[in-house]
């Protein structure tokens, strides 16, 4: 597996190895020894998510405040432009992001780890996206922020006028009212 730095250090892109041949491919999607050892963070996942979605469907930016998930997300078909965007308190980098494209052709995923807003908007007329979280799901717990909000300046690939949300992240409130997560111990 390679590791790639992104622009903020504790967002971390993983390659992992792809075998493939005229019969097809094969890779290692998840090895906590190797995660661990290539990345330096010791972490747990005790959940799994899978979600389709079609093109233009923007979903995010979503985070806990009190119980943050850390991530590790891929798309395992099609493509989507994903994003990380620090909202730990007291953070060096709070209120920056970072972008990266994943899909099933280039087999990357991206670590997010706790206390980072997350979002994802699909670029391929259909798109599945999987991640491994590290705390459940708590819904009373669980905020959002705009995913157009100006101070962000997030750069979303597609035009507005494309983008799907849900009712619920057309209501997500803007980044000054930010819930922040709460200081975290080392991640």
């Amino acid at each position: 597996m390679k590791v790639v730095a992104t622009a903020i250090p504790e967002v971390l892109i993983l390659e992992p190895r792809v075998f493939a041949d005229e019969r097809g491919f094969f890779m290692e999607s998840w090895n906590q020894q190797a995660f661990d050892q290539a990345t330096g963070v010791a972490t747990r996942f005790v959940q799994d998510n899978h979600s389709r979605s079609r093109r233009g469907v923007l979903r995010g930016l979503h985070y806990q405040r009190t119980k943050p998930q850390g991530k590790l997300v891929r798309a395992t078909a099609g493509a989507v432009f994903d994003v990380a965007v620090d909202v730990r308190h007291g953070s060096p980098t709070l209120g920056r992001w970072v972008g990266v494209e994943l899909s099933a052709e280039n087999a990357r995923q991206l670590w997010i780890p706790p206390g980072f807003a997350h979002g994802f908007v699909v670029l391929t007329e259909t798109a599945d996206f999987q991640y491994k979280a590290t705390d459940y799901y708590a819904p009373h717990d669980e905020r959002c922020i705009a995913w157009n909000d100006s101070s962000l300046a997030i750069e979303w690939p597609l035009p507005q006028r494309l983008l799907q949300l849900s009712a619920k992240d057309q209501q997500g409130c803007a980044w000054e009212h930010a819930d922040l997560c709460e200081p975290l111990n080392a991640t």
